[in-house]
This record gives C-alpha cells, sequence and structure tokens, in this order.
C-alpha cells in the first residue's frame, strides 16, 4: 500500500485545518520536555513552527536569525531557556494558541 502523502505533509494539513488539533500538539511540545524526552519535543515544536509560523516569521518575532531557529530545533539542538520561552511566547501570539500552566500532584 503506498502512501499518497507524506506525514509531515498530513501533519502541516492537520494543523491548518483543526484548531484542537493545534493547540495539543503546541501543548504536547512544550510538555515533553517535562518528561525528558527534549528530542521528541524539538521534533514536534520544529513542526508546529512549519506548519504555522514559518521560521522567517518567528524569526521577525524573536529577533532570531531562521538559520538559528533551524539549529535549535533540529536534532542535535540545544536550545537556552531564553530562547525557548522567547520561542513559545511568539508562537502564543502570531498563533492565537496560549498555553497555561498547572501544578497536579500525582499519587504517591
Amino acid at each position: 500500500m503506498s502512501l499518497t502523502c507524506s506525514y509531515k505533509d498530513h501533519i502541516e494539513a492537520k494543523i491548518e485545518s483543526d484548531p484542537e488539533f493545534r493547540q495539543a500538539l503546541f501543548q504536547e511540545a512544550v510538555q515533553t520536555p517535562l518528561s525528558g524526552d527534549a528530542a521528541t519535543a524539538r521534533t514536534v515544536l520544529r513542526d508546529y513552527i512549519n506548519a504555522t509560523v514559518g521560521f522567517a516569521a518567528l524569526a521577525k518575532a524573536t529577533g532570531t536569525p531562521p538559520q538559528s531557529l533551524m539549529r535549535m530545533f533540529g536534532p542535535r539542538g540545544n536550545p537556552t531557556a531564553a530562547n525557548l520561552s522567547g520561542v513559545i511566547r511568539a508562537l502564543q501570539k502570531k498563533t492565537g494558541v496560549h498555553l497555561e500552566v498547572r501544578a497536579i500532584a500525582s499519587a504517591a
């Protein structure tokens, strides 16, 4: 069975057409590093950036060169807390998806 479109094309189309999916994906990208999976978080955030604002617009909003942003969210990227928070802030403003942080006590 052959694929009718690439996975990345499917994700980008879903992000564009489904606001709930877009919100869930952004939330997942921000929550994933808390579980220790920084590589997946970078990948999801890179896909989210590509499907929403793009690296050129994000660079303009953050004052960071597009190439630097692409490296940050690449396979070996390591964005600083300041860069990551700036990107999240810009994405919230540009996409209209706003995240909130809640503390939830886990059962011990």
